[in-house]
């Protein structure tokens, strides 16, 4: 009994100096098979030879105990050789000079600039889906299947006539409209689709922005004063604004929004195609059949609409010519912009 138990400690204190010295998992590995399983296997042998039973028994303790010190020590020594060997694989002090940042893009910097005016007048943001039901696209913005205005926007369907790719976030107002009272007022920022060919002032993705306040007593008046401080806001008070009677399916009456060219100032040029002008919104008060639609009194309650496409008024705002240079990675001109 006495020469297994000498023999234990001696191995104790040679297994915890070789467990100081690891330089790989493998000499872990390697630790631990000469004392689990070569030493310990050693000790079980020599434990046959005892006749006493009791002196037997406190040996096998002896033995497990062993056996428990080393397996606990391998685990330790192994967990901390990970963990010293997996952090710090990088010099963090070391300062590199010619690191190249990136930029906002042009797009998020104009419309962080617009949501910052929509909320200091009070509209909360509110976004949807970008996969559409029709009934929220078009049916319910008085638009039926039968309805000839429909043929004014090409559409991209996913799987049936019923699913698709909005083409306007109007079908946030409408879901917001349905889930909440008036008063209402808010702007739906997003994605939007349409089939169009690509060409200088066209895509069939881009981004737009509409907004919808509805309430009592809101008049046409209401919505000229927010259009016409948000284009003043952004292009400066140097700028005039005009309101064209046109015709949307779910607002009436419905003006198109005209602001004077920021090129020539109304002189005529390439940019305004020599009218002084640029269209640059689509607005009117809330069809009744709208309002209805969603379950408000038409009677009590009424509203305006607009929409903007943000990418058509970058162009205007940096000035850039032609609508691809948007989708274009060019960080050299961002950092222009």
């Amino acid at each position: 009994m006495q020469g297994i138990n000498k023999s234990i400690e001696e191995n104790k204190v040679k297994f915890l100096d070789e467990l100081k010295h690891v330089k790989s998992t493998q000499d872990i590995q390697n630790i631990n098979v000469k004392y689990l399983k070569k030493y310990v296997k050693v000790l079980y042998a020599d434990l046959k030879n005892i006749i006493d039973v009791e002196e037997k028994k406190s040996a096998g303790k002896s033995i497990n105990e062993f056996k428990k010190f080393v397996e606990n020590n391998i685990e330790d020594t192994l967990q901390r050789f990970n963990k010293e060997h997996t952090t710090n694989k990088y010099d963090i002090t070391i300062f590199k000079q010619n690191i190249k940042l990136g930029t906002v893009h042009p797009l998020v910097k104009l419309y962080k600039k617009m949501e910052k005016i929509f909320i200091n007048m009070g509209f909360s943001v509110v976004q949807g889906p970008e996969i559409e039901l029709d009934k929220y696209n078009f049916e319910k913005l008085n638009m039926p299947s039968h309805h000839p205005a429909r043929d004014m926007q090409d559409t991209f369907y996913v799987s049936s006539p019923s699913v698709l790719l909005r083409s306007h976030t109007s079908s946030v107002q409408i879901r917001t409209m349905q889930k909440k009272s008036p008063p209402i007022q808010i702007i739906s920022p997003g994605t939007v689709y349409r089939v169009d060919d690509i060409d200088p002032q066209h895509t069939p993705m881009f981004y737009q922005v509409e907004g919808l306040m509805v309430g009592e007593k809101i008049s046409f008046a209401n919505l000229k004063a927010v259009l016409i401080k948000l284009l003043k806001e952004v292009f400066g008070d140097h700028v005039d604004v005009r309101f064209r009677p046109t015709y949307y399916p779910y607002t009436e009456p419905s003006a198109a929004i005209d602001m004077s060219c920021t090129k020539c100032n109304k002189k005529g040029c390439r940019t305004c195609g020599g009218s002084g002008w640029i269209t640059v919104l689509g607005s009117g008060m809330v069809h009744p059949n709208v309002l209805e639609g969603v379950g408000y009194d038409s009677e009590k309650y009424t509203g305006f609409a607009f929409g903007l496409g943000l990418n058509r008024l970058a162009l205007i705002y940096y000035d850039l010519g032609e609508i691809r240079k948007i989708y274009e990675n060019d960080i050299s001109l961002w950092k222009q912009l």
